[in-house]
């Protein structure tokens, strides 16, 4: 297998709102809010739902790897209840290899509230459910072993079992990648996600948000400093300035697309992180890659989901 993805087993259900409906909800525009199965209901309860899909960030990208030809599998908890159902009915329709027997357990499977404002900003409200209760039994160490690489995101960590079922993806890979996955998860977890950036990860994804509130700065300058100094793969996306690649002592940067009629940005970073691992499992040069995450991520942002 190339590539193995441990995350969060999501169910997107996406929703337009007006800047209003954020601002009536307390809710911080671009960034991802942890909720309880109240406040999600109570959130949906007065929306119309756009569509319904299996989702999850690191999910998200196994399955752009997956239309690229790669052999890859996903593990990630789920119930069996509905959502779970239709979320392994999902990831078989995309060929992704489902590594998890799901079961019955006490809590639901999860999802997460996307909130698409006019602008095409996605604001993310997400009941973990039992996707957030993984744990170390559920990473499956035959499966890390073969994979070429293993790819973990931010949004799974969490003090207790998530963080033991890190751990154990992490010691028993060949090589690892991480997304950052969001600014508050940064601030959450600083402590711990710099120490994985600096000793434990081969290569991070990030947007400028988040690795700047990594390091503690304001300077993009700094930030590069810093990845030359960690002598990692650091790979960061800027938006409409492109992205770059920070790899032994080398910058490379590639430019954004531009003219393109956004929809809306659920899923940039989750494509763009599957087009730079298809180009790293494919032995592609880092250029290569760098255009080849620009390319998806400039497709998914002119559809409304996080799925080609």
């Amino acid at each position: 297998m190339k590539i193995l993805g441990i995350g969060n087993a999501i169910v997107d259900v996406l929703c337009k709102v007006t800047d209003d409906f954020l601002t009536q909800n307390s809710l911080t525009k671009s960034t991802m809010k942890l909720v309880d199965e109240k406040e999600f209901n109570n959130l949906i309860s007065s929306l119309k739902i756009e569509e319904t899909i299996s989702g999850g960030s690191v999910a998200n990208s196994i399955v752009g790897l997956s239309q690229l030809g790669n052999k890859v599998g996903f593990i990630g908890k789920v119930s069996d209840d509905e959502l779970g159902k239709k979320y392994e009915e999902g990831l078989n329709k995309e060929n992704v290899n489902y590594l998890y027997n799901k079961k019955k357990e006490s809590i639901p499977t999860g999802s997460c509230l996307i909130l698409i404002t006019p602008d095409s900003e996605r604001t993310m409200c997400t009941f973990l459910g039992t996707a957030g209760k993984i744990n170390e039994n559920d990473v499956i160490t035959s499966e890390v072993q073969k994979s070429e690489l293993v790819f973990l995101e931010g949004y799974l960590w969490d003090e207790g079992d998530p963080k033991k079922a890190f751990d154990k993806a992490i010691n028993g890979a060949k090589k690892t990648a991480m997304s950052l996955s969001d600014l508050f998860c940064v601030e959450r977890h600083k402590k711990y996600f710099f120490d994985l950036v600096k000793n434990k990860l081969d290569i991070i994804f990030a947007n400028e948000q988040e690795i700047l509130s990594l390091i503690d700065s304001n300077s993009f300058d700094e930030v590069i400093s810093f990845c030359k100094e960690i002598n990692k793969n650091v790979v960061i996306t800027r938006g409409e300035k492109g992205a770059i690649s920070v790899k032994q002592n080398e910058v490379i940067e590639c430019e954004a697309k531009k003219n393109l009629n956004i929809k809306d940005l659920t899923g940039a970073g989750d494509l763009f992180a599957a087009g730079y691992l298809h180009g790293v499992v494919n032995k592609l040069s880092t250029i290569e890659s760098l255009e080849k995450g620009t390319e998806l991520s400039s497709k998914i942002i002119q559809k409304i989901g996080a799925r080609i």
